[in-house]
């Protein structure tokens, strides 16, 4: 049951994060705004995670070869979904980018159950389906007598990104024989150490003018990290706990949240089909909730 509230902290926490990513999609490019999701969330992660052992000590871990695996693919995976949601971002609105990426829940479910054992029953399969419906009419409208397949398959490629980094962290965090909240805060700081290497090596060989762009925006870098961090660690908690498909369906709740944030704060309307979705995200979460109360 702990793996409801962690999801919805996960879903909330990630809804601000993207809308201020939006805001700063509008001065700095894709790889930047990525950065700013890691690169504050670094050191918040290491000292979560000593504060942690303080407060509950525990073993320290044995990295295996399956683990360092994991965290490295689930690290670039979230690179890249981060980075074509933050195109989204700049294609269409905030609150369609990420309806679009949300497609992942569909994914996570379906890549679980083939390679990753994870086993769901009929109603999560249903309110897997139904979610999906859901992303579906989140996508919004294009003009009419077009298909605007451009940003539909960045809305997917992004939503797979994002479903096979919770697969890969699942699967890190089961080679870790540590208590959940343990074994979730290594995995993040693992993933985030990787993400700010990378990143900062690049950027600072191919592009130090965004450097520079995010120097001069140390707040708003500052909050969108500290939200980042959060949402994964509750992300990480909430896997390692339930199976993928299953947080993941319940997490499209974030819709709710971003068309709260969209209206609310960024100023964009919100259609009556959007609504629509909103009303479905809630019965697909529904569906995903009940059999777990009856366990």
């Amino acid at each position: 049951m702990l793996w409801i509230p962690f999801t919805l902290a996960a879903a909330f926490t990630q809804a601000l994060r993207n809308a201020q990513q939006k805001q700063l999609s509008r001065e700095v490019n894709a790889l930047g705004v990525t950065l700013a999701r890691f690169i504050w969330a670094l050191p918040l992660a290491v000292l979560y995670l000593v504060v942690l052992y303080a407060s509950a000590p525990a073993e320290l871990p044995q990295f295996s070869g399956r683990f360092v695996f994991d965290v490295a693919a689930a690290a670039f995976a979230q690179i890249f979904a981060t980075a074509l949601m933050v195109l989204l971002f700049q294609r269409r609105s905030y609150a369609t980018g990420v309806g679009l990426a949300k497609s992942e829940a569909l994914l996570a479910a379906v890549l679980g159950s083939i390679f990753f054992g994870a086993l769901l029953g009929p109603v999560g399969w249903l309110g897997v389906m139904v979610g999906s419906v859901a992303v579906w009419l989140m996508k919004g409208r294009s003009e009419p007598g077009t298909l605007d397949l451009a940003t539909l398959l960045l809305g997917l490629a992004s939503g797979l990104c994002f479903a096979l980094t919770t697969l890969w962290v699942r699967d890190a965090c089961h080679q870790l024989q540590l208590p959940f909240m343990h074994t979730a805060a290594w995995a993040l700081v693992w993933t985030i150490s990787i993400q700010v290497a990378a990143l900062t090596g690049w950027l600072a060989l191919r592009d130090p003018q965004t450097l520079g762009k995010l120097w001069k925006r140390p707040s708003l870098v500052f909050r969108i990290s500290l939200s980042s961090s959060i949402a994964s660690l509750c992300w990480f908690t909430a896997v390692n706990l339930e199976d993928v498909g299953l947080v993941k369906t319940l997490g499209q709740i974030e819709v709710f949240f971003t068309l709260l944030l969209s209206h609310h704060w960024l100023k964009e309307q919100v259609s009556h089909r959007e609504k629509l979705g909103l009303l479905l995200i809630v019965v697909s979460a529904v569906l995903v909730i009940l059999p777990a109360l009856s366990t």
